[in-house]
């Protein structure tokens, strides 16, 4: 399920925002200036050349630090001409790493509620599961599989979407996948057939992937890497307590209504969200808003000659002391070298399984993080099986117990964010990417420690709340792997961070929906304590994965083509 997009900092991006200052160079200080007029500005810093509708434009490359010319066509160029036209407002192009605290933080907050309505839809279908078996006289096992085709979606779309909102920006493909998410959930509740619902699962899945996928790009856009980690956990905890809250909430609709309002309450939550985020949600990615910018300052550099007023001062072969007048038009480099879009389309899809079958850290995270996620869609199926079935529990009552990773998801949020503050200040957290892995390293033993609790608590005789408080800690611990992951990958690969984090979303996923499928045979099998047992060991195994890379991560990272090629 959730994912931070899966196209994290891009390089490009961070020369276009690095040491920014101001979204704009032209405030009402020189805008006032441009249209006085100073004379003595332009006398003693200006060649005495004018240029006319006959000089030839000059194309110079245009980022956030660039700080814009004066013009030299100030005064009229015929007795009676208007005046030239008016400098455009450029405040809503300021570079997104510049803006006020309270601007990110709302921002951050908005995603983060997306990502938990998202992760809400994936965990809310399980308690309709038996109603949808009675009525299309299908398996419980096939009546899940809506969990899986919804999961699919998730993982397929995102390679196909992310070129998409490097050329149009994040909102255009947040509104128009969430369009889609909306229509889906409704027909979800009005399908009439198994296959309906399969279908519209999928692509619930599709139109849903973007609110998670592209948070971790967005928080990418705002925040400098050292500032990620608050905004990464909240992420990271609305990730998981949304799954929580899914079957939590259904679980008493599909009891005492139908499992037909389960997607009617989504169609009017994920609508309603949709409508937020149309008015409120800012455009974040800094490239799309350079490319805006350098659009509106040609169209106002046309106008002005169109009304006469040609030539700004720029200076000669980068001397500042001298000018000569231009006629001037912006681009931006990133459009320049931007590939067409069916090139960066293959590349999406290409690169992420080369980077997963070609670099050891990739794959053993993405192995890492997928168990961890596979456990946590296990618990959908899982859970209601062991409580109904032994502790005598209702539908409702059974899904309540999801209460506990909600309750786990939040915990572990406010623990992140506090705990790295404080080993910042003591100077505990290495600059390095193993940096980010060390609370890891402790943390991630929570899931199979959980896992077990869980599995040898499953007893008619032993009260519910201690297999409840195994789910709690297997939460705690699937988080602590959640966000080391993501952080990780993040810094060490850097540019290619958006394909190294696209196959380990797409491999979280597809085994995320494979898991609630065998659940039930597996623990009929092999008894509640016998297959938690395996899942714990598995996890135990695989917490071996952060200490290695904690000793030898260095090593690892200079032998990698990708990162080192980074390091260069």
């Amino acid at each position: 399920m959730a994912d931070p997009e899966v196209e994290l900092p891009r390089a490009q991006d961070d020369v276009l925002n690095s040491g920014a200052k101001t979204g704009t160079r032209l405030d009402s200080t020189s805008t006032e200036n441009l249209e006085k007029g100073d004379s003595k500005w332009s006398l003693e810093h200006a060649e005495n050349e004018e240029c006319d509708g006959d000089s030839t434009v000059e194309y110079h490359f245009l980022t956030f630090e660039t700080e814009l010319p004066h013009p030299t066509s100030i005064t009229p160029p015929t007795p009676g001409a208007p005046p030239p036209p008016e400098p455009p407002n450029l405040i809503p192009y300021t570079s997104p790493f510049e803006w006020s605290p309270k601007r990110k933080s709302f921002i951050i907050w908005l995603s983060s509620v997306a990502t938990a309505i998202t992760a809400f839809t994936a965990g809310s279908y399980s308690p309709g599961v038996g109603q949808m078996t009675e009525l299309w006289h299908v398996s419980e096992v096939a009546a899940l599989v809506g969990i899986t085709t919804f999961t699919c979606g998730f993982a397929i779309a995102p390679m196909v979407l992310a070129p998409f909102s490097e050329i149009n920006g994040r909102k255009p493909v947040f509104i128009a996948t969430g369009i889609l998410f909306v229509i889906c959930q409704l027909c979800c509740a009005v399908t009439q057939s198994y296959a309906g619902m399969l279908l519209a699962r999928f692509f619930v899945g599709v139109g849903g992937s973007t609110f998670s996928t592209m948070v971790g790009g967005v928080v990418s856009d705002i925040y400098h890497t050292k500032d990620r980690n608050t905004p990464m956990a909240l992420f990271s905890g609305a990730a998981l307590l949304g799954t929580g809250l899914g079957p939590l909430v259904c679980g008493f609709i599909a009891q005492y209504t139908t499992w037909r309002w389960i997607f009617y309450l989504q169609t009017i939550t994920c609508g309603t969200l949709m409508v937020i985020i149309t008015i409120c949600f800012k455009e974040t990615r800094g490239s799309v808003l350079l490319s805006r910018k350098a659009k509106k300052l040609n169209q106002w550099y046309e106008e002005r000659e169109q009304a006469g007023y040609y030539g700004f001062e720029m200076p000669v072969n980068g001397e500042h002391a001298k000018k000569v007048s231009q006629r001037i038009r912006w681009k931006v480099k990133s459009d320049e070298e931007r590939a067409s879009i069916g090139r960066m389309i293959s590349i999406s899809l290409y690169r992420p399984f080369h980077l997963l079958l070609t670099e050891p850290v990739v794959f053993w995270f993405s192995l890492w993080v997928s168990f961890s996620w596979a456990v946590l869609y296990l618990t959908l199926a899982a859970v209601p099986l062991v409580f109904q079935t032994n502790h005598g529990f209702s539908l409702s009552q059974a899904n309540a117990v999801f209460g506990a990773t909600v309750v786990g998801a939040a915990i572990s949020t406010v623990m992140s964010i506090h705990q790295e503050k404080f080993a910042t200040r003591r100077g505990k957290i290495s600059s390095t990417p193993e940096g980010r892995l060390y609370f890891a390293c402790v943390q991630s033993a929570l899931m199979p420690v959980g896992l077990f609790i869980f599995g040898w608590t499953s007893f008619t005789s032993i009260h519910w709340i201690a297999p409840a408080i195994g789910i709690a800690i297997a939460t705690m611990g699937i988080f602590s792997i959640y966000l080391a992951v993501f952080n990780y990958l993040a810094d060490t690969y850097h540019r290619y961070a958006s394909s190294a984090l696209a196959a380990q979303s797409f491999c979280r996923n597809m085994l995320g929906g494979a898991f609630p499928l065998i659940t039930k045979v597996m623990y009929q099998r092999l008894s509640y304590p016998g297959a938690s047992s395996m899942l714990g060991g598995i996890g135990i195994l695989l917490t071996i994965v952060p200490w290695v890379l904690v000793f030898y991560g260095p090593k690892i990272r200079a032998r990698s083509k990708f990162a080192s090629e980074i390091m260069k």
